[in-house]
């Protein structure tokens, strides 16, 4: 009998955060909602990461009731977010009690699966997290960032696990954001945390596709026992998203495993996004497979965010050269994975590097990462940087968990949330403020205007046939025109392009 092998789609959340930017509107997603509640997925990935700050910032969309309507629309299908365990969604850590609200309200607006990490895989920032996930009675989902270093093997993973596992976690994931995760990688860790922790622990293996190699790790994680798998229905996969739900599913077939998905759903999910993913040309990234990143390392949401950043900068000729400076500067910092937000901030350093010199200017978070503040790393970090970064914060290095270093703010947050004009009234409205304090003060003042749609209709900028007497616009032949302006008069012709 073939062993069933669970599926979490990603097409609703990380698909169009490493692909387009995240810049997918609600409108174009509401759509597909009941195929995939009934395609047959274990879950649908479809809140946290960066769809939170991407809803206000871009789309001037309230994410709370992102979250409803998706618990509305997904009412067979358990709703899966990622939480950046301390950081939450922002990008510093908070206070415990923030910790605590966001969680509470997370599960009482609809969400059922918290999939917490931490960008250091520094377990004293999950604990928190962990624990309030716990009490809502939800499904906690402990995380190890996988990546790839001098100092990172398969049985430090498997040593990480077995510290989720003493927190009481309900599954435990292996998140590949940058799709470095070779096959037997996979399996070696996979067989592992299985002979350590036990048959009757959950593994779930997220992996992207930037590589091109993934597929094939997943199915030897599956081999040795993996759980659950993350992929995206394929109009919307590939490149630096994910490998597609459909050829997982055609993969499995003779292997002794299924996953008994619905295709015909997902084929009309999938004909769905092929239509809509046009109208987001000009956010779509331009990566299809790129094994250069297993020496960069930088995750499939970030390459498409610092396309866009570099290109609106005027420097995207600067990309290779900030791709090589990566690796160097997470050395380093002590060889941090790089995924949200460590990416951004080792990522940012090295767009420092490479347009104003070698630690010339370092980013304030890249100061705070040296000095501690964002937890301990897997190796010993450079102490010229460090001196640097002691000399421009004037702060210290500190060895503690860094949220102890963290004032209560809770009252604070609510009193200058409260005061924003357009602010609701409702805790979940101060959280936005304490994710995002510059930008919720501009969304909560243009909320009611209502959501955006950034996507354009790739057929609206095509010129019409100049040639078509049909058209409104043609010309048989040039017209001269007499045009006067300020009182002096010119002769104008007007030909046909």
């Amino acid at each position: 009998m073939a062993r069933t092998i669970e599926v979490t789609d990603v097409i609703l959340r990380d698909a169009h955060q490493s692909l387009i930017a995240t810049r997918m509107a609600m409108e174009d997603m509401v759509p597909v909602c009941e195929d995939l509640d009934k395609a047959g997925y274990w879950s649908l990935e479809c809140w946290g990461g960066a769809t939170y700050d991407s809803c206000i910032r871009f789309l001037n969309e309230d994410p709370w009731e992102r979250l409803r309507t998706f618990k509305k629309l997904l009412p067979n299908t358990r709703t899966q977010m990622l939480l950046r365990g301390q950081n939450l969604l922002g990008y510093r850590h908070y206070e415990d009690t923030v910790v605590d609200k966001f969680v509470e309200k997370a599960a009482i607006n609809g969400m059922d699966v918290f999939r917490v990490f931490d960008a250091l895989n520094d377990v004293r920032n999950l604990k928190r997290a962990m624990a309030a996930v716990k009490r809502t009675g939800k499904h906690a989902q402990g995380t190890i960032c996988y990546t790839t270093s001098p100092v990172h093997t398969p049985q430090k993973f498997i040593e990480m696990a077995l510290r989720l596992q003493d927190m009481g976690v309900d599954s435990i994931c292996i998140k590949d954001m940058a799709a470095l995760l070779k096959p037997q990688p996979a399996y070696d860790i996979v067989k592992g945390i299985k002979e350590k922790c036990g048959d009757d622990m959950l593994i779930h293996v997220h992996v992207h596709s930037t590589t091109g190699v993934t597929l094939v790790s997943l199915m030897k994680a599956i081999e040795a026992g993996a759980d659950i798998v993350d992929t995206a229905v394929s109009s919307m996969s590939l490149g630096p998203g994910h490998n597609p739900t459909e050829s997982l599913v055609e993969m499995l077939e003779g292997t002794g495993y299924e996953t008994k998905l619905d295709l015909e759903r997902i084929y009309r999910v999938r004909d769905h996004f092929a239509k809509i993913k046009k109208r987001y040309g000009e956010f779509m990234s331009e990566f299809q497979v790129e094994t250069e990143i297993f020496k960069s390392q930088i995750p499939g949401g970030m390459l498409s965010n610092m396309e866009s950043q570099l290109k609106q900068q005027g420097a995207a000729d600067k990309m290779k050269e900030v791709l090589l400076e990566v690796p160097k500067v997470r050395k380093d910092a002590g060889y941090p994975p790089l995924v949200t937000p460590s990416s951004q901030i080792v990522g940012t350093q090295a767009v420092l590097n490479v347009m104003m010199g070698e630690y010339k200017v370092l980013s304030g978070e890249f100061a705070d990462l040296m000095l501690g503040y964002y937890g301990q790393t897997d190796d010993e970090k450079n102490p010229e940087v460090i001196a640097k970064a002691k000399e421009q914060t004037k702060k210290e290095v500190i060895t503690d968990r860094p949220a102890d270093h963290i004032a209560p703010e809770w009252d604070k947050l609510v009193d200058e949330a409260t005061k924003l004009p357009g602010n609701n009234g409702t805790e979940e409205d101060v959280l936005t403020y304490a994710m995002f304090p510059q930008v919720a003060p501009k969304f909560f003042a243009a909320r009611d205007q209502g959501p955006k749609n950034l996507g354009k209709d790739p057929e609206a900028a095509k010129p019409a046939a100049p040639a078509d007497p049909s058209h409104p616009g043609y010309l048989a032949g040039p017209i001269d025109y007499q045009v006067s302006v300020n009182g002096t008069t010119k002769k104008v012709t007007v030909s046909p392009v």
